[in-house]
């Protein structure tokens, strides 16, 4: 059954959440897409005072991104970093209607562009590449693209408003590749999870989100001239409260530290 997000509601009652405390990441529980800046969104004044900072940030960054909060944390002793994640279409609407936060990181820079009056200028933080996840064993022996359009296969994409629905289907009409999907999912992790509990025999997610999987589920890599680049683009709020933090948290993202950690996961340099 085709489920498509009715982006209104879906970011009114996203919206809505955001005014209740969200968990933090850290405590206890301790073909390319161009266009983004990549100098840092603001100049981060050594020393930027601590401050409760709220992330918005694409679905596909949610492991590596509590990785790194609980690391700025330690390393920002008073600094509280919470994080929302969702389709960054969803975190668009967010930021039209107000919502409040500080920093925005989207899986694709045409997101990010359409938020120029919200935003200060957004850096590339890292990048990523799509990958087919098969269900356990790949019984239906997917190889490539093409077999995809297999109609005894049950695939699942990302919604066409997504970034990595947007992805797939660059990458599919490339190949002239027909795919009647029996799901559109609100973001990426969505894909993965059907896949994952076997409602469907395939579908198309970031390699970061894959390796996750462990073998639940088994990676198919599409080849660099069949493939896109995803770019994650991250920027301060102008709404922010807490704009010399985080222009820090943003300028950090950019540093040798945070890097390291978002490479150990999987994604590529900026």
């Amino acid at each position: 059954m085709s489920l498509i997000i009715n982006r209104r509601t879906a970011a009114a009652a996203l919206t809505a959440a955001l005014l209740v405390p969200l968990s933090a990441c850290g405590g206890g529980d301790k073909k390319s897409d161009t266009g983004a800046s990549t100098s840092a969104s603001a100049s981060a004044p050594a020393g930027a005072k601590a401050a409760n900072l709220t992330i918005l940030a694409a679905s596909s960054l949610t492991d590596v991104f509590k990785a790194a909060g609980a690391a700025y944390e330690k390393a920002h002793p008073g600094t509280k970093v919470t994080f929302s994640f969702a389709g960054s279409q969803e975190l668009a609407a967010q930021v039209k209607q107000g919502a409040p936060a500080d920093a925005l990181v989207t899986a694709d820079t045409k997101t990010m562009d359409g938020l120029k009056a919200e935003t200060n200028d957004p850096s590339v933080i890292a990048k990523n590449r799509l990958v087919i996840a098969t269900g356990k064993g790949n019984p239906f022996k997917v190889d490539d693209l093409k077999d995809l359009a297999d109609t005894k296969l049950k695939v699942v994409l990302a919604a066409p408003e997504v970034p990595a629905g947007r992805y797939s289907k660059q990458i599919l009409d490339a190949q002239k590749v027909e795919v009647k999907p029996v799901s559109q999912e609100p973001n990426v992790r969505a894909v993965l999870s059907k896949v994952e509990l076997g409602e469907a025999d395939a579908g198309l997610v970031y390699k970061t989100d894959s390796t996750k999987s462990g073998d639940k589920v088994v990676t198919v890599d599409i080849p660099d001239d069949q493939n896109a680049v995803a770019s994650y683009p991250a920027a301060t709020l102008k709404q922010s409260k807490n704009a010399e933090a985080a222009a820090a948290f943003v300028t950090w993202l950019n540093g040798p530290e945070a890097q390291k950690i978002l490479q150990d996961a999987g994604f590529q340099k900026p």
